[in-house]
């Protein structure tokens, strides 16, 4: 069957055969799946568009989900996926993304986007405008926890102990630990003066897709200290969000979380851990790589009314953004805990 006899759909909300494709789909994210989409819409009262392409016969043959976001200071724009690394157009032929792509370019143009974002995992041909400085980093994992530790060096061991000499503890689970996970990272995301989600996104997340995730929390002196959200798919981990309190730092407690995160991983199994996106050399950055992470490409392709052909350094971040997370930064945790879940859902995360 030839690609060009494929037609292509715009939805308001995924076919019943969605999830089945993007199941046996080679190339499929976790994000694909319906449900992540639909939260930005449950949540945040977002638009979603569902970019759907069908063969002669009627069966998918590609699916490309699509949020449309309003913000006070960036404007319309929309993105495959909002929230998440990775998304963009899922299938197998080239052409068949293409088309959606084009389609969705055309829905975003109706609506009055400015832009549209496709967070892709490789590269495409066409018209558009390319966003290069965001990558992933991710480690290949051994299969035994004693190659994990004997793979990291005497250094990074030695950091990790640090924390052990602290009496420091770890528990793991799901919905039960969301309090203790929200509170440290609510905290942390002021520090860095982002706005906080509401945590009834994460409670969505785990009502929906509980069996992909799992949360690890870190105490120190009987108190949350550092936190992280692990999801899982097809033997690999992400880790989409942790965070540490400040004070807990110096004690090594960031190390030993995510030494409790490799480990997690290993024992379930996972081939690849993946930290998560970074702007090359930032902190975070170089924090990543010294455990051995090696950094991968993330296109991130754009359709903008005044943009074609395109190779970016940034996105959306200028003086005004700066001069907001100076002013965030300061906030009392309080009332950034307040004000953060009524705008978070409308930035280009």
């Amino acid at each position: 069957m030839g690609v060009n006899e494929c037609s292509v759909s715009v939805r308001g909300t995924p076919s019943t055969d969605w999830d089945a494709f993007v199941l046996e789909a080679r190339d499929a994210s976790l994000y694909h799946l319906s449900g992540w989409t639909e939260l930005a819409r449950e949540v945040f009262g977002h638009r979603t568009l569902f970019v759907e392409s069908r063969d002669a016969a009627g069966s998918l043959d590609g699916v490309l989900p699509v949020t449309q976001q309003r913000s006070w200071l960036l404007g319309n724009f929309a993105t495959s996926v909002a929230f998440f690394n990775y998304g963009g157009a899922l299938a197998a032929e080239p052409d068949v993304a293409r088309r959606m792509m084009a389609r969705a370019a055309e829905a975003a143009e109706e609506l009055g986007c400015r832009y549209l974002e496709f967070r892709d995992r490789q590269t495409r041909s066409g018209d558009w405008t390319l966003r290069i400085d965001k990558i992933t980093l991710q480690l290949e994992l051994p299969a035994t926890v004693d190659a994990l530790s004997k793979g990291l060096g005497s250094k990074l061991r030695a950091q990790v102990k640090r924390a052990e000499r602290e009496g420091v503890q770890c528990r793991t689970g799901a919905a039960e630990l969301l309090d203790d996970f929200y509170a440290v990272f609510a905290e942390n995301m002021r520090d860095l003066g982002t706005p906080v989600y509401p945590k009834r996104f994460f409670e969505a997340i785990l009502g929906r897709f509980e069996r992909f995730a799992q949360l690890v929390v870190i105490d120190s002196h009987g108190l949350p200290a550092a936190a992280a959200f692990l999801v899982f798919w097809r033997g690999r981990a992400e880790v989409p969000w942790a965070s540490c309190r400040a004070s807990a730092k110096p004690l090594g407690v960031n190390m030993r979380l995510y030494w409790e995160l490799l480990r997690l991983s290993v024992d379930r199994g996972c081939t690849t851990f993946d930290f998560g996106r970074s702007t090359v050399d930032s902190g975070t950055y170089r924090f990543k790589r010294q455990w051995g992470a090696q950094p991968v490409p993330l296109y991130w392709y754009r359709w903008g009314r005044h943009e074609r052909g395109k190779a970016e350094a940034g996105g959306d971040r200028g003086r005004a953004m700066q001069l907001a997370t100076a002013i965030w930064q300061r906030l009392p945790l309080s009332v950034a805990n307040a004000l953060g879940p009524r705008i978070s859902g409308a930035l280009p995360w």
